[in-house]
């Protein structure tokens, strides 16, 4: 028997607590709309709250063309130009008014990898993303009601319209809850958890990208995963800042090596500094990160020279040891320039969304800035019209697996879709999770683990239709770059989707 479900309406559901979801939800509260911000944990979680870069605002209008012509460059071909032109111009209307409201940056930009000057914005040193998001969650209005510890199981939707979503409060299938929406907005964040080594918290299993693709919307290039290449064995990762003031990138052998493969030395894009640090960790033995030329290390980047002294290692005396983990998904649930998805009333900002903005590989530090653009556009949009939700939707079982499968999902795709592909290791990959059984789910965690079985099914798919080298996703059987830049989509009911 079915447990009785509560039931609450709202105008705009936002399903996700991050920079992208909090900004949404201060948008829609100002220009009228009741606001529902949801959260699977606690309201300051996800990868924001990680961040230690900054926010890449254009300098000033001037630099626009610039900072174009870099998003571009790292995007490797598939950048939607006409999309990033219009989120860059909007960005400095949001830096203009979170100075107003009170955001304190600090005093001179950084330089990080990819930029061709100083313009990433911080706040306090290497806490920008804390900071950002503490500041945010202070500003919210009474018409925003918090949701905290639920868990969304699925999207209320039918005939091509979603109008709201199904929660477990505190994970617990017998405390179902559903609210109805007007317009709902998912800002869930990334995959990282599918990896067995990445910087992304225990929360970021692709959750709204699993909703909104059993919804019927479009995900598109989801095999593009981001590799941070400098991260500690601990899953810390030391800030790409770090090299732009000075740190050096050594072999075992205490070798430079960077200039080998890029001019731009330690400053080259993320894709390339990945596979330049995976392949002399091969040759050598392991590839060290020399932070001693930074000078005032420890007050510049606190974070950083912290985690690294809780290691047992000191930053002032030697190299630290690093390498590349899972970081940030380039893909997602397809959006136009505003976030609405394929799906009516359904909208997607932030690392959940593929906006065409990053391309095949995202310039450091434009993931903050696109988040609150887009977490703005999504609400403005989404509060264009407070349309009533029905109130009908189906209380089905949803998907789960034991949830011992996890390490599974994770050593596979570690091995398979990591920095270096080919199509033996891929289908090899598809085809062992493929084999992960899918049943009803009695936990939230085992609706997670049927999330992480999903997506990663649809990385590895997006990864061996994708026959080419480009930005993030590198494969060794098919080294070069097509000439033809396109995009793969992938949608429930088409031929050879994915179910479960």
């Amino acid at each position: 028997m079915q447990a009785a479900m509560d039931e609450t309406h709202t105008d705009i559901l936002i399903i996700g607590s991050g920079v992208a979801g909090s900004y949404a939800a201060m948008n829609a509260a100002s220009l009228g709309a009741q606001v529902s911000l949801v959260t699977k944990t606690k309201l300051l979680s996800g990868s924001t709250r990680w961040a230690q870069g900054g926010v890449a605002f254009p300098s000033d209008p001037n630099d626009i063309p610039s900072h174009l012509m870099d998003t571009v460059r790292a995007g490797r071909g598939l950048v939607d130009e006409q999309v990033s032109q219009t989120i860059l111009t909007d960005a400095l209307i949001q830096l203009k008014h979170l100075i107003e409201i009170g955001v304190h940056f600090d005093a001179l930009p950084a330089l990080e990898g990819g930029h061709s000057k100083p313009r990433v914005l911080h706040i306090n040193g290497d806490e920008s993303g804390l900071h950002l998001l503490s500041f945010l969650h202070s500003q919210l209005p009474s018409q925003v009601t918090t949701f905290e510890n639920h868990f969304a199981t699925r999207l209320i939707s039918g005939d091509g319209t979603v109008e709201g979503a199904i929660f477990w409060r505190d994970g617990d299938p017998a405390k179902p809850f559903a609210i109805h929406a007007g317009s709902t907005i998912i800002a869930t964040g990334g995959v990282g958890q599918i990896y067995s080594f990445t910087t992304n918290p225990d929360e970021s299993t692709g959750d709204g990208i699993a909703l909104a693709y059993r919804a019927g919307a479009k995900v598109r290039d989801i095999e593009l995963v981001q590799f941070h290449p400098t991260v500690l064995r601990n899953g810390g990762l030391i800030s790409e800042a770090c090299r732009g003031e000075g740190a050096l990138l050594l072999n075992k052998n205490g070798e430079r090596f960077m200039t080998k493969y890029d001019p731009a030395g330690e400053l080259a894009p993320r894709d390339i500094v990945s596979r330049s640090i995976d392949r002399e960790a091969i040759e050598t033995g392991g590839v060290f990160l020399d932070l001693r030329p930074i000078e005032d290390l420890e007050h510049k980047f606190p974070t950083v020279y912290h985690s690294i002294i809780n290691l047992g290692m000191d930053p002032l005396l030697q190299p630290v040891p690093v390498e590349p983990a899972a970081h940030f998904l380039m893909g997602g649930i397809s959006t136009d320039e505003y976030g609405a998805t394929s799906v009516k009333n359904l909208y997607a900002a932030g690392e959940a969304a593929s906006t065409g903005f990053h391309g095949a590989n995202r310039l450091a530090s434009n993931s903050l800035l696109e988040g609150l653009v887009m977490g703005y556009r999504a609400a403005s949009k989404a509060a264009d019209s407070f349309k009533p939700a029905s109130g009908t939707f189906d209380q089905g079982a949803i998907p789960g697996c034991s949830t011992k499968f996890q390490s599974i999902i994770r050593r596979v795709m570690a091995g398979s879709a990591s920095v270096t592909r080919d199509e033996q290791g891929l289908t090899r990959g598809f085809d062992e999770i493929s084999r992960v059984p899918v049943s009803a789910a009695e936990s939230s965690t085992e609706a997670e683990t049927a999330n992480m079985r999903l997506i990663a099914l649809m990385v590895l798919k997006g990864a061996l239709t994708r026959k080419e080298s480009r930005g993030s996703h590198f494969r060794s059987d098919h080294p070069e770059t097509s000439a033809e830049a396109v995009h793969i989509e992938q949608r429930i009911g088409t031929s050879g989707s994915i179910t479960g």
